[in-house]
Protein backbone atom coordinates (compact mmCIF):
# COMPACT_ATOMS: atom_id res chain seq x y z
CA UNK A 1 0.00 0.00 0.00
CA UNK A 2 1.08 3.65 -0.71
CA UNK A 3 -0.09 6.69 1.20
CA UNK A 4 0.38 10.06 -0.09
CA UNK A 5 -0.04 12.71 2.53
CA UNK A 6 0.96 16.75 2.86
CA UNK A 7 -1.08 17.01 -0.13
CA UNK A 8 -3.99 19.64 -1.73
CA UNK A 9 -6.12 16.92 -3.36
CA UNK A 10 -9.37 17.89 -5.30
CA UNK A 11 -10.87 14.73 -5.42
CA UNK A 12 -13.60 15.92 -7.88
CA UNK A 13 -15.87 14.18 -5.30
CA UNK A 14 -19.12 15.88 -4.39
CA UNK A 15 -19.18 13.78 -1.18
CA UNK A 16 -16.24 14.84 -0.27
CA UNK A 17 -14.15 17.61 -2.72
CA UNK A 18 -11.40 18.34 -0.70
CA UNK A 19 -8.73 15.96 1.20
CA UNK A 20 -4.91 16.19 2.26
CA UNK A 21 -4.19 12.33 2.13
CA UNK A 22 -5.14 9.16 0.38
CA UNK A 23 -3.88 5.27 0.96
CA UNK A 24 -3.54 3.45 -2.72
CA UNK A 25 -4.35 -0.85 -2.49
CA UNK A 26 -2.63 -1.88 -5.54
CA UNK A 27 -4.29 -0.04 -8.54
CA UNK A 28 -7.50 1.82 -6.45
CA UNK A 29 -8.03 4.13 -3.68
CA UNK A 30 -8.59 2.41 -0.48
CA UNK A 31 -8.83 5.58 1.64
CA UNK A 32 -9.38 9.42 1.43
CA UNK A 33 -9.07 11.84 3.73
CA UNK A 34 -6.86 14.14 6.39
CA UNK A 35 -3.38 13.51 8.54
CA UNK A 36 -5.41 10.94 10.80
CA UNK A 37 -4.78 8.37 7.69
CA UNK A 38 -1.44 8.56 8.93
CA UNK A 39 -2.12 6.61 12.35
CA UNK A 40 -4.32 4.61 10.73
CA UNK A 41 -2.15 3.14 8.27
CA UNK A 42 1.23 3.36 10.48
CA UNK A 43 3.16 0.73 9.94
CA UNK A 44 0.57 -1.31 6.61
CA UNK A 45 1.37 1.45 3.88
CA UNK A 46 4.35 3.05 2.47
CA UNK A 47 4.39 6.66 3.24
CA UNK A 48 4.77 9.31 0.59
CA UNK A 49 5.04 13.24 1.17
CA UNK A 50 3.51 15.72 -1.09
CA UNK A 51 5.18 18.36 -0.17
CA UNK A 52 2.05 20.47 -0.19
CA UNK A 53 1.49 19.79 -3.74
CA UNK A 54 -1.32 19.46 -5.69
CA UNK A 55 -3.28 16.04 -6.77
CA UNK A 56 -5.78 15.53 -9.13
CA UNK A 57 -7.79 12.83 -10.91
CA UNK A 58 -5.36 11.59 -14.26
CA UNK A 59 -6.68 13.20 -17.13
CA UNK A 60 -8.50 11.77 -20.49
CA UNK A 61 -8.11 12.78 -23.93
CA UNK A 62 -11.46 11.58 -25.25
CA UNK A 63 -10.75 12.12 -28.90
CA UNK A 64 -7.46 11.33 -29.96
CA UNK A 65 -5.99 9.09 -33.00
CA UNK A 66 -3.18 7.30 -31.09
CA UNK A 67 -1.42 5.41 -34.18
CA UNK A 68 -1.54 8.88 -36.22
CA UNK A 69 0.09 10.48 -32.69
CA UNK A 70 2.60 8.14 -31.96
CA UNK A 71 3.62 7.68 -35.95
CA UNK A 72 3.88 11.53 -36.18
CA UNK A 73 6.40 11.55 -33.89
CA UNK A 74 8.81 10.23 -36.24
CA UNK A 75 7.39 12.27 -39.37
CA UNK A 76 7.98 15.81 -40.66
CA UNK A 77 6.80 18.08 -38.50
CA UNK A 78 4.62 20.63 -41.37
CA UNK A 79 2.91 23.16 -38.93
CA UNK A 80 4.85 26.09 -40.28
CA UNK A 81 3.86 29.58 -40.72
CA UNK A 82 5.37 29.98 -44.28
CA UNK A 83 5.18 27.29 -46.73
CA UNK A 84 8.49 27.75 -47.49
CA UNK A 85 9.61 26.91 -43.80
CA UNK A 86 7.58 23.41 -44.70
CA UNK A 87 9.15 22.79 -48.22
CA UNK A 88 12.74 23.36 -46.77
CA UNK A 89 11.52 20.80 -43.68
CA UNK A 90 10.62 18.63 -46.58
CA UNK A 91 14.09 19.41 -48.61
CA UNK A 92 16.37 18.25 -44.61
CA UNK A 93 14.30 14.77 -44.58
CA UNK A 94 15.26 14.09 -48.53
CA UNK A 95 18.80 14.45 -47.76
CA UNK A 96 19.08 12.31 -45.33
CA UNK A 97 16.65 9.72 -46.49
CA UNK A 98 17.25 6.13 -48.62
CA UNK A 99 16.69 6.82 -52.82
CA UNK A 100 12.71 6.54 -53.34
CA UNK A 101 11.46 5.85 -50.17
CA UNK A 102 8.19 7.58 -48.85
CA UNK A 103 8.68 11.07 -47.44
CA UNK A 104 5.50 11.69 -44.62
CA UNK A 105 4.69 14.64 -42.63
CA UNK A 106 1.64 16.40 -41.12
CA UNK A 107 0.68 19.72 -40.08
CA UNK A 108 0.51 22.24 -42.95
CA UNK A 109 -2.63 24.41 -42.57
CA UNK A 110 -2.69 26.76 -45.77
CA UNK A 111 -4.85 29.18 -43.55
CA UNK A 112 -1.67 29.95 -41.99
CA UNK A 113 0.58 30.71 -44.25
CA UNK A 114 1.78 34.28 -44.70
CA UNK A 115 3.25 33.13 -48.40
CA UNK A 116 0.53 31.59 -49.02
CA UNK A 117 0.81 31.41 -53.18
CA UNK A 118 -1.95 33.37 -55.18
CA UNK A 119 -0.89 32.99 -58.53
CA UNK A 120 -2.93 30.41 -60.87
CA UNK A 121 0.24 28.84 -62.35
CA UNK A 122 -1.10 25.01 -61.86
CA UNK A 123 -2.43 25.92 -58.54
CA UNK A 124 -5.63 26.58 -56.69
CA UNK A 125 -4.67 29.91 -55.06
CA UNK A 126 -3.53 29.22 -51.58
CA UNK A 127 -2.73 26.12 -51.68
CA UNK A 128 0.75 24.42 -52.21
CA UNK A 129 1.11 21.99 -54.93
CA UNK A 130 2.92 18.76 -56.17
CA UNK A 131 5.37 21.11 -57.96
CA UNK A 132 6.33 23.26 -55.55
CA UNK A 133 7.58 19.20 -53.56
CA UNK A 134 8.50 18.35 -56.85
CA UNK A 135 11.43 21.26 -56.53
CA UNK A 136 12.54 20.04 -52.67
CA UNK A 137 12.33 15.90 -53.53
CA UNK A 138 12.58 15.13 -57.08
CA UNK A 139 12.91 11.17 -56.48
CA UNK A 140 11.29 10.24 -53.26
CA UNK A 141 7.40 9.87 -53.31
CA UNK A 142 5.99 12.53 -50.78
CA UNK A 143 2.74 12.57 -48.45
CA UNK A 144 1.78 15.28 -46.08
CA UNK A 145 -1.13 15.17 -44.27
CA UNK A 146 -3.18 18.40 -43.46
CA UNK A 147 -3.29 19.67 -39.27
CA UNK A 148 -7.19 18.69 -39.74
CA UNK A 149 -6.20 15.09 -41.09
CA UNK A 150 -8.78 15.54 -43.65
CA UNK A 151 -6.29 16.93 -47.05
CA UNK A 152 -3.36 15.23 -47.91
CA UNK A 153 -0.47 17.12 -50.20
CA UNK A 154 1.93 14.96 -52.41
CA UNK A 155 4.37 15.03 -54.95
CA UNK A 156 4.32 13.80 -58.37
CA UNK A 157 6.17 10.22 -57.85
CA UNK A 158 3.31 9.85 -55.18
CA UNK A 159 1.01 11.00 -57.69
CA UNK A 160 2.28 8.36 -60.37
CA UNK A 161 2.66 5.89 -57.93
CA UNK A 162 -1.32 6.18 -56.99
CA UNK A 163 -2.31 5.92 -60.65
CA UNK A 164 -3.85 10.16 -60.15
CA UNK A 165 -3.71 11.59 -63.44
CA UNK A 166 -6.63 14.44 -65.41
CA UNK A 167 -8.76 10.91 -66.35
CA UNK A 168 -8.99 9.72 -62.34
CA UNK A 169 -12.56 10.62 -61.49
CA UNK A 170 -13.50 11.90 -57.61
CA UNK A 171 -14.06 9.08 -55.48
CA UNK A 172 -17.41 9.05 -52.99
CA UNK A 173 -16.88 11.88 -50.28
CA UNK A 174 -13.84 12.84 -51.87
CA UNK A 175 -12.17 15.30 -53.90
CA UNK A 176 -9.23 15.47 -56.08
CA UNK A 177 -8.31 19.42 -56.54
CA UNK A 178 -7.28 20.13 -60.32
CA UNK A 179 -5.93 23.49 -61.73
CA UNK A 180 -8.02 24.95 -64.37
CA UNK A 181 -7.02 22.79 -66.98
CA UNK A 182 -8.43 19.65 -64.88
CA UNK A 183 -4.94 18.46 -64.10
CA UNK A 184 -4.17 16.99 -60.17
CA UNK A 185 -2.39 19.98 -58.34
CA UNK A 186 -1.26 17.51 -55.58
CA UNK A 187 -4.10 18.59 -53.00
CA UNK A 188 -6.50 15.45 -52.54
CA UNK A 189 -9.64 15.74 -49.84
CA UNK A 190 -11.36 14.06 -47.79
CA UNK A 191 -11.38 10.08 -49.40
CA UNK A 192 -9.65 11.03 -51.69
CA UNK A 193 -6.49 10.79 -49.90
CA UNK A 194 -6.95 7.10 -49.94
CA UNK A 195 -6.34 7.04 -53.42
CA UNK A 196 -2.53 7.63 -52.08
CA UNK A 197 -2.95 5.78 -48.60
CA UNK A 198 -3.75 2.59 -50.03
CA UNK A 199 0.04 2.31 -52.04
CA UNK A 200 1.72 3.54 -48.48
CA UNK A 201 3.90 1.26 -46.98
CA UNK A 202 1.80 0.17 -44.07
CA UNK A 203 3.65 -0.06 -40.84
CA UNK A 204 3.51 -3.98 -39.22
CA UNK A 205 0.81 -4.30 -36.08
CA UNK A 206 4.58 -4.51 -33.63
CA UNK A 207 6.18 -0.95 -35.57
CA UNK A 208 2.80 0.69 -34.43
CA UNK A 209 2.82 -0.78 -31.17
CA UNK A 210 6.47 0.39 -30.86
CA UNK A 211 5.42 3.73 -31.72
CA UNK A 212 2.62 3.87 -29.37
CA UNK A 213 4.69 2.03 -25.89
CA UNK A 214 7.58 4.96 -27.26
CA UNK A 215 4.65 7.86 -27.38
CA UNK A 216 3.01 6.82 -23.66
CA UNK A 217 5.37 8.97 -21.58
CA UNK A 218 4.77 12.30 -23.80
CA UNK A 219 1.14 12.06 -22.58
CA UNK A 220 1.69 10.65 -18.99
CA UNK A 221 5.11 14.24 -19.11
CA UNK A 222 0.90 16.63 -19.37
CA UNK A 223 -1.30 14.95 -17.25
CA UNK A 224 -3.04 12.30 -19.62
CA UNK A 225 -3.69 9.03 -18.32
CA UNK A 226 -6.58 7.90 -20.32
CA UNK A 227 -7.79 8.78 -24.85
CA UNK A 228 -10.36 7.37 -26.41
CA UNK A 229 -9.27 6.33 -29.60
CA UNK A 230 -10.48 6.80 -33.07
CA UNK A 231 -8.15 5.20 -35.18
CA UNK A 232 -8.88 2.33 -37.02
CA UNK A 233 -7.89 -1.63 -37.00
CA UNK A 234 -3.94 -1.50 -37.29
CA UNK A 235 -4.35 0.41 -34.04
CA UNK A 236 -6.39 -1.79 -32.29
CA UNK A 237 -4.52 -4.92 -33.17
CA UNK A 238 -1.12 -2.76 -31.51
CA UNK A 239 -2.99 -1.86 -28.59
CA UNK A 240 -3.84 -5.59 -28.31
CA UNK A 241 0.03 -6.67 -28.08
CA UNK A 242 0.98 -4.07 -25.84
CA UNK A 243 -2.04 -5.34 -23.20
CA UNK A 244 -0.66 -8.65 -23.49
CA UNK A 245 2.72 -7.78 -22.16
CA UNK A 246 1.80 -5.65 -19.48
CA UNK A 247 3.06 -2.44 -21.66
CA UNK A 248 -0.52 -0.13 -22.29
CA UNK A 249 -0.06 1.78 -19.37
CA UNK A 250 -2.86 4.36 -20.78
CA UNK A 251 -6.78 3.65 -20.12
CA UNK A 252 -8.06 2.81 -24.16
CA UNK A 253 -11.48 3.56 -25.38
CA UNK A 254 -10.88 2.17 -28.62
CA UNK A 255 -13.25 2.98 -31.57
CA UNK A 256 -14.83 0.56 -34.20
CA UNK A 257 -14.68 2.45 -37.72
CA UNK A 258 -18.18 2.32 -39.89
CA UNK A 259 -16.63 0.04 -42.15
CA UNK A 260 -16.00 -2.67 -40.20
CA UNK A 261 -18.93 -2.62 -38.35
CA UNK A 262 -20.67 -5.87 -40.31
CA UNK A 263 -17.52 -7.91 -38.66
CA UNK A 264 -17.67 -6.31 -35.04
CA UNK A 265 -21.34 -7.76 -34.97
CA UNK A 266 -20.63 -10.81 -36.68
CA UNK A 267 -17.82 -11.48 -33.74
CA UNK A 268 -20.85 -10.63 -31.11
CA UNK A 269 -18.11 -7.77 -29.92
CA UNK A 270 -20.39 -4.86 -27.96
CA UNK A 271 -19.57 -1.46 -26.55
CA UNK A 272 -18.00 -1.94 -22.97
CA UNK A 273 -15.91 -5.53 -24.04
CA UNK A 274 -12.48 -5.91 -22.45
CA UNK A 275 -11.23 -4.68 -19.22
CA UNK A 276 -10.30 -1.21 -17.59
CA UNK A 277 -7.09 -0.92 -19.61
CA UNK A 278 -8.49 -1.79 -23.59
CA UNK A 279 -12.38 -1.72 -23.82
CA UNK A 280 -14.82 -1.17 -27.18
CA UNK A 281 -16.08 2.18 -27.46
CA UNK A 282 -18.74 3.09 -30.40
CA UNK A 283 -18.95 2.85 -33.69
CA UNK A 284 -17.22 5.97 -35.50
CA UNK A 285 -18.93 7.26 -38.47
CA UNK A 286 -17.91 10.70 -40.46
CA UNK A 287 -20.70 12.65 -41.79
CA UNK A 288 -18.45 15.27 -43.24
CA UNK A 289 -15.03 17.18 -43.72
CA UNK A 290 -13.39 19.71 -41.78
CA UNK A 291 -13.24 23.38 -41.67
CA UNK A 292 -9.31 23.99 -42.78
CA UNK A 293 -9.93 22.44 -46.35
CA UNK A 294 -13.95 24.09 -46.31
CA UNK A 295 -15.48 20.18 -46.42
CA UNK A 296 -17.72 20.38 -43.23
CA UNK A 297 -20.90 20.49 -45.01
CA UNK A 298 -22.93 23.62 -44.11
CA UNK A 299 -26.41 24.85 -44.53
CA UNK A 300 -25.24 27.97 -45.98
CA UNK A 301 -22.37 28.35 -48.28
CA UNK A 302 -18.83 29.15 -47.06
CA UNK A 303 -18.12 32.85 -47.04
CA UNK A 304 -16.66 34.16 -50.49
CA UNK A 305 -17.68 30.56 -52.12
CA UNK A 306 -20.95 30.79 -53.04
CA UNK A 307 -21.11 26.96 -54.69
CA UNK A 308 -19.22 25.86 -51.66
CA UNK A 309 -21.02 23.96 -48.88
CA UNK A 310 -19.16 21.18 -47.67
CA UNK A 311 -19.42 17.77 -48.05
CA UNK A 312 -21.64 15.11 -46.55
CA UNK A 313 -20.99 11.72 -46.79
CA UNK A 314 -24.47 10.72 -45.63
CA UNK A 315 -28.10 11.83 -44.83
CA UNK A 316 -30.10 11.24 -41.58
CA UNK A 317 -31.98 8.21 -43.71
CA UNK A 318 -28.49 6.68 -43.94
CA UNK A 319 -27.14 7.71 -40.65
CA UNK A 320 -30.02 6.02 -39.20
CA UNK A 321 -29.71 2.44 -41.04
CA UNK A 322 -26.09 2.18 -40.05
CA UNK A 323 -27.18 3.13 -36.83
CA UNK A 324 -30.16 0.70 -35.93
CA UNK A 325 -27.77 -2.09 -36.97
CA UNK A 326 -25.43 -1.10 -34.61
CA UNK A 327 -27.72 -0.14 -31.33
CA UNK A 328 -29.20 -3.53 -32.24
CA UNK A 329 -26.26 -5.12 -31.31
CA UNK A 330 -25.18 -3.11 -28.29
CA UNK A 331 -22.77 -1.10 -30.26
CA UNK A 332 -23.28 2.70 -29.51
CA UNK A 333 -22.42 5.72 -31.90
CA UNK A 334 -19.56 8.28 -32.08
CA UNK A 335 -20.57 10.29 -34.89
CA UNK A 336 -18.26 13.31 -36.68
CA UNK A 337 -20.22 15.76 -37.34
CA UNK A 338 -18.67 19.58 -37.35
CA UNK A 339 -20.40 21.77 -40.27
CA UNK A 340 -24.18 22.95 -38.86
CA UNK A 341 -25.67 20.72 -42.15
CA UNK A 342 -23.59 17.60 -40.64
CA UNK A 343 -25.05 17.94 -36.95
CA UNK A 344 -28.67 18.64 -37.85
CA UNK A 345 -28.91 15.82 -40.58
CA UNK A 346 -26.77 13.84 -37.37
CA UNK A 347 -29.24 14.70 -34.72
CA UNK A 348 -32.44 13.69 -36.86
CA UNK A 349 -31.16 10.08 -37.17
CA UNK A 350 -30.25 10.12 -33.32
CA UNK A 351 -33.94 11.02 -32.62
CA UNK A 352 -35.08 8.57 -34.85
CA UNK A 353 -32.88 6.01 -33.54
CA UNK A 354 -33.29 6.84 -30.31
CA UNK A 355 -37.51 6.07 -30.77
CA UNK A 356 -36.39 2.97 -32.03
CA UNK A 357 -34.20 1.98 -29.09
CA UNK A 358 -37.56 2.79 -26.96
CA UNK A 359 -40.01 0.92 -29.45
CA UNK A 360 -37.65 -1.75 -29.53
CA UNK A 361 -36.78 -2.13 -26.11
CA UNK A 362 -33.28 -1.57 -26.44
CA UNK A 363 -30.98 0.01 -24.22
CA UNK A 364 -30.40 3.95 -24.39
CA UNK A 365 -26.60 3.65 -25.38
CA UNK A 366 -24.54 6.66 -24.89
CA UNK A 367 -23.84 8.08 -28.33
CA UNK A 368 -21.92 11.09 -29.07
CA UNK A 369 -21.00 13.57 -32.03
CA UNK A 370 -17.83 14.41 -32.36
CA UNK A 371 -16.36 18.16 -32.33
CA UNK A 372 -19.96 19.99 -33.11
CA UNK A 373 -18.35 22.57 -34.16
CA UNK A 374 -20.80 24.72 -35.62
CA UNK A 375 -24.72 24.44 -35.29
CA UNK A 376 -27.86 25.80 -36.32
CA UNK A 377 -29.56 27.50 -32.63
CA UNK A 378 -32.59 25.44 -33.61
CA UNK A 379 -30.62 22.50 -33.09
CA UNK A 380 -28.53 23.32 -30.52
CA UNK A 381 -30.77 21.91 -27.40
CA UNK A 382 -31.52 18.59 -29.08
CA UNK A 383 -28.21 16.90 -27.57
CA UNK A 384 -29.47 17.04 -24.33
CA UNK A 385 -33.07 16.43 -25.04
CA UNK A 386 -31.93 12.97 -26.98
CA UNK A 387 -29.31 12.52 -23.84
CA UNK A 388 -26.45 12.39 -26.41
CA UNK A 389 -23.07 13.38 -25.62
CA UNK A 390 -21.35 16.71 -26.87
CA UNK A 391 -17.69 15.43 -27.50
CA UNK A 392 -15.55 19.02 -28.06
CA UNK A 393 -12.01 20.11 -28.35
CA UNK A 394 -11.68 23.57 -26.60
CA UNK A 395 -8.01 23.94 -28.44
CA UNK A 396 -9.58 24.18 -31.96
CA UNK A 397 -11.71 27.15 -30.79
CA UNK A 398 -8.55 29.43 -30.42
CA UNK A 399 -6.78 27.33 -32.94
CA UNK A 400 -9.39 28.00 -35.57
CA UNK A 401 -11.16 31.47 -34.46
CA UNK A 402 -9.51 32.86 -37.18
CA UNK A 403 -10.50 30.46 -40.29
CA UNK A 404 -14.12 30.41 -38.37
CA UNK A 405 -14.81 34.02 -38.78
CA UNK A 406 -13.40 34.29 -42.56
CA UNK A 407 -15.16 31.24 -43.93
CA UNK A 408 -18.25 31.17 -41.54
CA UNK A 409 -19.22 34.44 -40.35
CA UNK A 410 -21.80 35.61 -37.95
CA UNK A 411 -22.11 31.74 -38.05
CA UNK A 412 -19.20 31.58 -35.12
CA UNK A 413 -22.05 33.16 -32.81
CA UNK A 414 -23.18 29.54 -32.60
CA UNK A 415 -19.57 27.74 -32.97
CA UNK A 416 -17.77 25.71 -30.09
CA UNK A 417 -20.44 26.92 -28.04
CA UNK A 418 -19.43 24.62 -24.93
CA UNK A 419 -21.81 26.88 -22.34
CA UNK A 420 -24.43 26.51 -24.82
CA UNK A 421 -24.59 22.87 -24.58
CA UNK A 422 -24.06 22.88 -20.70
CA UNK A 423 -26.80 25.24 -19.91
CA UNK A 424 -28.79 23.51 -22.25
CA UNK A 425 -28.07 19.97 -19.86
CA UNK A 426 -25.60 17.77 -22.13
CA UNK A 427 -22.77 15.97 -21.07
CA UNK A 428 -19.32 17.58 -22.44
CA UNK A 429 -16.64 15.58 -22.98
CA UNK A 430 -12.92 16.97 -23.70
CA UNK A 431 -10.24 15.82 -26.18
CA UNK A 432 -7.62 17.22 -28.55
CA UNK A 433 -7.82 15.52 -31.49
CA UNK A 434 -3.98 15.04 -31.57
CA UNK A 435 -2.11 15.07 -33.55
CA UNK A 436 -4.49 17.73 -35.24
CA UNK A 437 -3.60 19.75 -31.78
CA UNK A 438 -1.64 19.38 -29.11
CA UNK A 439 -2.89 16.48 -26.76
CA UNK A 440 -1.86 18.93 -23.81
CA UNK A 441 -5.06 18.78 -21.80
CA UNK A 442 -3.62 22.33 -19.96
CA UNK A 443 -3.96 24.19 -23.67
CA UNK A 444 -7.20 23.22 -23.53
CA UNK A 445 -7.91 24.16 -20.15
CA UNK A 446 -6.79 27.49 -20.65
CA UNK A 447 -8.71 27.70 -24.22
CA UNK A 448 -12.48 26.87 -22.17
CA UNK A 449 -11.85 28.94 -19.64
CA UNK A 450 -10.39 32.37 -21.44
CA UNK A 451 -11.39 31.97 -25.21
CA UNK A 452 -7.99 33.28 -26.03
CA UNK A 453 -4.85 32.28 -27.68
CA UNK A 454 -1.00 31.74 -25.82
CA UNK A 455 -0.34 35.44 -27.21
CA UNK A 456 -3.59 37.04 -25.43
CA UNK A 457 -5.43 37.19 -28.55
CA UNK A 458 -8.23 38.18 -29.58
CA UNK A 459 -8.24 40.54 -26.41
CA UNK A 460 -8.84 40.16 -22.80
CA UNK A 461 -12.72 38.69 -22.94
CA UNK A 462 -11.15 35.95 -25.36
CA UNK A 463 -13.24 35.01 -28.64
CA UNK A 464 -16.93 35.41 -28.12
CA UNK A 465 -16.48 34.99 -24.58
CA UNK A 466 -20.23 34.19 -23.64
CA UNK A 467 -18.84 30.52 -24.25
CA UNK A 468 -16.15 30.48 -21.65
CA UNK A 469 -16.15 27.84 -18.87
CA UNK A 470 -15.12 27.86 -14.95
CA UNK A 471 -12.23 25.99 -14.23
CA UNK A 472 -14.12 23.25 -12.87
CA UNK A 473 -16.51 22.57 -15.80
CA UNK A 474 -13.91 22.58 -17.73
CA UNK A 475 -11.86 19.75 -15.54
CA UNK A 476 -14.96 17.56 -15.58
CA UNK A 477 -14.60 17.55 -19.58
CA UNK A 478 -11.08 16.32 -19.25
CA UNK A 479 -12.51 13.89 -16.42
CA UNK A 480 -15.98 12.94 -14.81
CA UNK A 481 -16.98 13.19 -18.79
CA UNK A 482 -14.67 11.22 -20.48
CA UNK A 483 -15.69 8.81 -17.62
CA UNK A 484 -18.77 8.64 -18.02
CA UNK A 485 -18.76 7.88 -21.90
CA UNK A 486 -16.49 4.90 -21.04
CA UNK A 487 -19.37 3.74 -18.75
CA UNK A 488 -16.35 4.02 -16.23
CA UNK A 489 -17.58 6.60 -14.45
CA UNK A 490 -18.25 4.33 -10.95
CA UNK A 491 -14.52 3.92 -11.17
CA UNK A 492 -12.88 6.81 -13.00
CA UNK A 493 -12.88 10.59 -13.25
CA UNK A 494 -12.57 11.23 -9.64
CA UNK A 495 -10.45 10.50 -6.46
CA UNK A 496 -12.77 8.17 -4.15
CA UNK A 497 -12.65 5.17 -2.36
CA UNK A 498 -12.75 1.99 -5.20
CA UNK A 499 -12.08 4.31 -7.88
CA UNK A 500 -8.83 3.46 -9.89
CA UNK A 501 -5.63 4.98 -8.64
CA UNK A 502 -4.75 7.14 -11.68
CA UNK A 503 -3.89 10.93 -10.69
CA UNK A 504 -1.27 13.62 -11.56
CA UNK A 505 0.34 15.77 -9.22
CA UNK A 506 0.94 19.35 -10.00
CA UNK A 507 3.28 22.28 -8.34
CA UNK A 508 0.54 24.79 -8.90
CA UNK A 509 -3.29 24.41 -8.48
CA UNK A 510 -4.78 24.72 -12.00
CA UNK A 511 -8.10 25.83 -10.19
CA UNK A 512 -6.49 28.55 -8.47
CA UNK A 513 -3.47 29.90 -10.47
CA UNK A 514 -3.43 32.94 -13.33
CA UNK A 515 -4.92 31.83 -16.19
CA UNK A 516 -1.73 32.11 -18.53
CA UNK A 517 0.09 29.81 -15.94
CA UNK A 518 -1.88 27.00 -17.33
CA UNK A 519 -0.32 26.34 -20.45
CA UNK A 520 2.71 25.98 -18.92
CA UNK A 521 1.99 23.37 -16.32
CA UNK A 522 3.74 20.11 -15.99
CA UNK A 523 3.08 17.50 -13.80
CA UNK A 524 5.35 16.70 -11.04
CA UNK A 525 4.22 12.99 -11.41
CA UNK A 526 2.06 10.55 -13.10
CA UNK A 527 0.32 7.65 -11.52
CA UNK A 528 -1.32 5.03 -13.87
CA UNK A 529 -3.10 2.32 -11.48
CA UNK A 530 -1.40 2.85 -8.83
CA UNK A 531 2.08 3.03 -9.86
CA UNK A 532 4.05 6.04 -10.93
CA UNK A 533 4.94 5.73 -14.56
CA UNK A 534 6.39 9.27 -14.57
CA UNK A 535 7.91 11.62 -12.37
CA UNK A 536 10.04 15.41 -13.30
Amino acid sequence: MKLLYNARIHTLDPERPFASALVIDRERVLAIGDETLLDEFDGRAEKEDMGGRVLLPGLTDAHLHLRHYALNLQKVDCETSTLAECLQRVAERVRTARPEAWILGHGWNQNTWSDAPQDDRGRVPGFGNAADLDVVAPHNPVYLTAKSLHAAWVNSVALRLAGITAETPDPPNGRIQRDARGRPTGILLESAVQLVERVLPEPSPEEVAEAIRQAQPALWRVGVTGVHDFDRRLCFQALQLLHARGDLRLRVLKSIPLEDLPHAVALGLRTGFGDDFLRIGGVKIFMDGALGPRTAAMLQPYLGEPENRGILNMDAEELFEAGRQAVENGLSLAIHAIGDRANHETLNALERLRRYEAEHNLPSLRHRIEHVQVIHPDDAPRLAALDVLASMQPIHATSDMEMAERYWGERTAFAYAWRTQLQYGARLVFGSDAPVESPNPFWGLHAAITRRRADGSPGPEGWHPEQRLSREEALRGFTAGPAWAAGMEDRLGRLAPGYLADLIVLEEDPLTCPPNDLLHLRPWATMVAGEWCWRA
